[in-house]
């Protein structure tokens, strides 16, 4: 039997969300009618799209059968918003609204000056940006795109690179002058490390300290941006991201001969938007913004080298 696409679009919500409540916030739409769509969904079906588990509500096997056919009709509507966006006297703008999630130190120090610059060339669209210390689950529709550190390898996903970056171990100069020498990196034994809670890491390429042979961290955060705060105050030494030092000249990096780390920026994608045009503009757009916004801050911190890194 055919079904209209606000239907699967409730379907696709509960799918993803794998509860009334997670649809309902996400379609703005209340969990009490969401419940009550599904229910008339699977009554004219005739049969049973979801299962009620102690994890929520989980697919059946008709509803696990159902949710590719959704997809596919979620990505015709997208097509179909291409195809009227391409068409109006806006057509080379983007419009509406696309969500990026990203590691917290992307998300904090590179890209609320890409999008920035984004949304002002293009008025008509809304970025929001999901920070979280874990990798987006874009099957879960939790975010359009995601920024990763490293390239996953399983899914149905598209993986772009985007731009290698580099880090360096960093601290205050206040701290610095008050605290043991550090020469080497064998006089780490004797400062306060800042870095990412051990038990919480969540991608080995941001195990910074471990690879340092550093086996007690004082002061850990799953955070980025808690971590460079934490620096910031005085606290102690951790791993900083070159690009984030503009963003507080009082800290400088250290022992640089010696330690250097570089890690890479990966877009990451459902492969089923790949003909998304819009999503594709955009990805375009925002990828040459996040080379563009290392490559200049690096160069800053290359250019203070003498004073301040």
């Amino acid at each position: 039997m055919a079904q209209n696409w606000d239907d699967l679009r409730i379907f696709l919500g509960v799918a993803r969300g794998q509860s009334l409540s997670a649809a309902g916030k996400n379609l703005r739409i209340d969990p009490a009618t969401v419940g009550r769509r599904i229910a008339r969904l699977e009554q004219r079906m005739g049969t049973a799209l979801f299962a009620k588990s102690p994890f929520g509500y989980e697919l059946s096997a008709a509803g696990a059968r159902l949710l590719p056919l959704a997809e596919q009709a979620e990505q015709a509507m997208g097509a179909a918003g291409d195809l009227m966006v391409q068409g109006s006297a806006s057509g080379s703008e983007f419009s509406g609204t696309i969500r990026i999630g990203a590691p917290d130190g992307c998300a904090n120090f590179l890209l609320p000056q890409v999008c920035a610059r984004i949304v002002a060339a293009h008025p008509d669209l809304d970025i929001q940006i999901v920070a979280l210390p874990r990798v987006v689950n874009l099957s879960k529709r939790e975010a359009d795109m995601a920024i990763t550190v490293s390239a996953p390898s399983a899914g149905r996903l598209t993986v772009q690179k985007l731009s290698d970056y580099k880090l360096h171990l960093a601290a205050t100069r206040k701290y610095l002058q008050k605290a043991a020498p550090l020469e080497t990196e064998a006089d780490l034994v004797n400062h306060r490390m800042i870095g990412y809670i051990p038990d919480m890491i969540f991608d080995k390429e941001l195990d910074y300290l471990g690879d340092l042979g550093v086996e007690r961290v004082p002061l850990g955060s799953n955070s980025v941006a808690v971590q460079f705060h934490a620096i910031r105050q005085g606290a102690g030494i951790g791993v900083v991201h070159d690009f984030a030092l503009a963003a507080a000249p009082e800290i400088e990096r250290v022992l640089t001969k010696e330690i250097s780390l570089t890690r890479s920026f990966y877009l990451v994608r459902h492969s089923s938007d790949r003909k998304l045009q819009r999503l594709n503009r955009f990805a375009e757009a925002l990828g040459a913004g996040i080379r563009e916004e290392i490559a200049k801050l690096e160069q800053w911190c290359m250019e203070m080298e003498p004073t301040c890194c």
